[in-house]
């Protein structure tokens, strides 16, 4: 394998890349690689996989599709880390009826 011609066709394809944070779509290789895998990843990562072909860019449809669905991922987990995140207090009776009636007497 030339390194040069390696490494040039890596930056040829870094330049080519216009997002900051590209999505990939991974192909199958000869190692186990699976096929139709989308992730997000650096220009200079994309680049190399692409260049071993181990990857393609993703195309607008599926970079779109791929974003929109971590965002509802995102939203689902911070609504479950919110859920987490609920907060009790344990009353005695006196405290509770304070509470209902703040206008009344202390009766204890």
């Amino acid at each position: 394998m030339d390194l040069r011609a390696y490494y040039k066709k890596v930056r040829d394809i870094e330049r080519e890349i216009q997002e900051p944070f590209p999505i990939i779509v991974s192909l199958a290789t000869p190692d186990g690689g699976r096929p139709g895998t989308p992730i997000e990843t650096s220009p200079a990562l994309a680049a190399k996989m692409v260049a071993q072909g181990a990857a393609r860019l993703a195309t607008a449809e599926e970079a779109q599709a791929f974003r929109e669905k971590a965002a509802e991922e995102r939203r689902l987990a911070d609504q479950a880390a919110a859920a987490s995140k609920v907060q009790l207090a344990v009353l005695t009776t006196s405290e509770l009826s304070r509470l209902r009636n703040p206008g009344a007497k202390n009766e204890e």
